[in-house]
């Protein structure tokens, strides 16, 4: 991407983000997030079809740089990944963006574009071995996977008081590997015990 693009997608993104910790981002308009960013209208819809795809790249970039990526991941079915708390933690910071986007009148491009991102993590984080993908395929696994968590996420934000990032992982990591549930792969033929 060129520089001067991801400069301004950035601006825009940044713009975004404060204005909805101000108020409702639904109450943000394109000209709002165009005078705050320092550009004209047009240059916002050169780079965004509609403050929905601005408001899931923005957050798709604030977790990003949140180190919001499950790579190289040892994944243990009793403890949560760090990853996980640092995304959730990412989330918390941002909170009522997230609400704004994910609860009520949500912002289907913010709800696709975390589920990809989660599928994406799971995905990457493929145990060692594999998956059974006969049983079932990895990437629907990783849909599933990113459905639960996504549905943590949103009963996690609409708690009040809302609980630590920290103890949000852990109930989706037991949402997702409670009892009877394993991440070891099976392969064809394998019983659960071995």
């Amino acid at each position: 991407m060129d520089a001067r693009v991801a400069r301004t997608r950035a601006r825009l993104q940044e713009a975004l983000l404060q204005l909805a910790r101000e108020r409702p981002a639904s109450d943000v308009s394109v000209s709002d997030i165009a005078e705050r960013a320092g550009i004209n209208r047009s240059t916002f819809y050169q780079h965004y079809a509609d403050r929905d795809m601005l408001l899931a790249d923005a957050l798709d970039a604030a977790a990003e740089r949140a180190g919001a990526e499950l790579r190289h991941v040892d994944l243990d079915p009793d403890v949560p990944p760090a990853m996980l708390g640092d995304f959730l933690a990412h989330i918390a910071d941002n909170a009522d963006v997230y609400r704004q986007a994910l609860i009520g009148n949500a912002s289907g491009a913010v709800i696709v574009s975390l589920r990809a991102r989660v599928g994406a993590m799971i995905t990457e984080a493929e145990p060692e071995g594999g998956w059974d993908a006969q049983a079932v395929p990895l990437e629907v696994m990783s849909a599933g996977v990113a459905g639960s968590v996504l549905g943590v996420i949103t009963a996690w934000l609409e708690r009040e008081p809302m609980e630590p990032p920290e103890l949000a992982a852990q109930w989706a990591w037991k949402a997702l590997f409670g009892p009877g549930r394993t991440l070891a792969p099976r392969h064809a033929g394998e019983t659960r015990d071995g």
